[in-house]
């Protein structure tokens, strides 16, 4: 059950140079697309896979600059007895130690053995795959795997397109759940003169533990099949070799017919089966094809749940369901710029995990704005509606996530979980509770950045003392669309001594009325405007409209916060 203890890519699509030293259970990349993550999985995959070949071209160099050969080495560990073998790979066994991350050219004791496969690709685009160390390199000597070892040593790749392994073909699961082997050779000559059902009977009897192991795990994993799986000749295939036996449902039908994502899922759940001997699994964007109940399902059978993880899974996902059923330890988040590439683990902190399960989306995102409440998230949704409606672009364009803290004690509790992982990150708050200043000058300190309405105002405040006239009695008519005028009656009688009622505003609106009617309507027993939905409304359908006509602090303080939002991602 071989690991991948380290891995150093350099000169590969967007990486120039990257070395992480992954975990032994699951490794799941998140960030913004074009960061980077599929590359990392095409890397494991290139280096590691048992492949005599691969096409390559010029845009696989960093930069398309092919003077500067494409590098992939991965290390590995828990090796069994054939690859610490001496008289083979004695010159490049090496050894690393855990606790570091570092990798000791000799064996020592105390280290874990390891070995590092290299790929290399230079300008005239043949791939080389050799053993690596640097004693070798000095001794000018080079030699490769063994092609059964390639083979012991190549990772399972979940994709897509990945019907090969739902037959006995070179490189499938399914030649690895078990031992057995079918000698088709002088039945599939007679099934193609005599009929598909004659090599189905040979093979039930030659196949029966896999066809078992198979049946189990798709019953596991809901995936239906009926009450067996049969091997029979495949009607599509047009030569006799292993490709020819694949997997049929009790009716006859082909599996590969089935849905991308159960295709997924059984291979994955197969791959299970076979750890013991191959144990690292690729999934590029494990949610393709599955449902959200599915998804779960998926990571459960890969182990991510389990203290003793049975595979080393390498994968990338852009789903909000993956990121809650995973840990923060699970979960790496792919930072790239035009000079370099980083992998920043979450960590298990207990602010950060709460947060990842909280929103997950958000770290799905490049930018994060922090909203005190609901109504904030609503006001910069409706507004930025506004925009879009009049050609600019969405904040959402931008790889914005907005994030409800729920409440104004908790924005700098979510603030680091985002921050500190190279996130851009802004808050939006009111300024009529205050807050820990040593804790937000830590958080601008350390690049965030704060928007806050007027000293002691509210949302509701600023809202009213920065709209029109006209803006002010359409926000009445809304607030009486939910709430009973009596009621708003009574709330402007209450909070201007019985000086304001709903009859004072016919005409004018005056500074006293703008402060009654900010009052009134954050009252804590029955606000006017305290939903997504309500507060979205306004921000489109009012405030968006009334910027140039209102309080032009009030517009300012506006703009300012969507020149941040509209700052597009490098």
């Amino acid at each position: 059950m071989s690991r991948i203890r380290f891995i150093h890519i350099r000169n590969f699509r967007a990486i120039k140079d990257l070395e992480y030293a992954p975990s032994s259970g699951f490794n799941c990349f998140i960030g913004p697309g074009d960061s980077g993550k599929s590359s990392i999985i095409d890397a494991i995959d290139l280096c590691l896979g048992a492949r005599r070949n691969a096409q390559f071209c010029d845009t696989d160099f960093h930069q398309l600059d092919v003077d500067k050969p494409i590098e992939i080495l991965i290390t590995l560990g828990a090796l069994d007895d054939a690859l610490k073998n001496l008289d083979n790979y004695g010159n490049y066994l090496r050894s690393f130690d855990k606790i570091t991350g570092q990798i000791h050219d000799e064996p020592e004791a105390g280290f874990e053995t390891v070995i590092t496969l290299k790929l290399e690709v230079c300008s005239d685009l043949e791939p080389s795959w050799t053993l690596y160390s640097d004693r070798a390199v000095t001794q000018a000597t080079t030699r490769g795997l063994q092609w059964a070892d390639r083979v012991k040593l190549a990772p399972t790749r979940v994709g897509a397109l990945a019907q090969h392994n739902l037959g006995w073909q070179r490189g499938s699961v399914l030649n690895r759940v078990s031992d057995e082997r079918a000698d088709a050779s002088a039945t599939l000559a007679k099934a193609a003169r005599d009929a598909r059902a004659a090599f189905g009977e040979e093979a039930a009897k030659q196949l029966g533990d896999a066809l078992s192991i198979v049946g189990k795990t798709a019953k596991e994993l809901g995936i239906p099949v009926g009450n067996s799986v049969k091997a029979m000749l495949d009607a599509h295939s047009v030569s006799f070799v292993g490709g020819t036996i694949s997997l049929h449902d009790e009716s006859g039908v082909p599996l590969r017919g089935l849905g991308i994502g159960s295709t997924r899922l059984l291979i994955a759940g197969l791959q299970r089966k076979a750890s013991e001997n191959t144990s690292v699994v690729l999934i590029d964007e494990l949610e393709h094809g599955l449902e959200p109940h599915r998804i779960i399902r998926l990571l459960g059978s890969l182990g991510s749940k389990e203290a003793t993880e049975p595979l080393q899974v390498f994968a990338t996902t852009h789903s909000p369901i993956a990121l809650r059923e995973l840990s923060g330890s699970q979960l790496i988040v792919v930072r790239r710029n035009s000079a370099s590439m980083r992998l920043l683990p979450i960590g298990t902190d207990d602010g950060v995990q709460g947060t990842i399960r909280t929103c997950p989306e958000a770290f799905l995102a490049g930018s994060v704005l922090i909203c005190e409440g609901a109504s904030e998230v609503g006001l910069v949704r409706g507004i930025d509606q506004y925009r879009t409606s009049k050609g600019l672009p969405s904040i959402f364009a931008s790889g914005v996530a907005l994030v409800d803290a729920g409440g104004v004690n908790k924005i700098y509790s979510r603030a680091p979980a985002f921050s500190g992982l190279g996130y851009r990150c802004a808050v939006l708050r009111d300024d009529d509770v205050a807050v820990d200043a040593d804790v937000e000058s830590a958080f601008t300190s350390a690049g965030g950045t704060v928007f806050k309405w007027d000293t002691g105002q509210a949302l509701e405040q600023a809202i009213f003392a920065g709209v029109s006239d006209e803006a002010v009695h359409e926000l009445i008519k809304m607030a009486a669309e939910d709430i009973e005028w009596n009621t708003i009656n009574d709330h402007l009688k209450n909070f201007s001594s019985n000086t304001i009622d709903v009859n004072s505003f016919g005409g004018a609106i005056t500074p006293e009325m703008r402060v009654c009617l900010g009052m009134a309507s954050k009252n804590k027993k029955t606000p006017w405007f305290k939903t997504v939905t309500r507060m979205e409304a306004i921000g489109r359908d009012v405030i968006g409209p009334d910027l140039e006509k209102g309080d032009a602090f009030f517009k300012e303080k506006i703009d300012h916060l969507f020149t941040w939002a509209s700052h597009v991602q490098p």
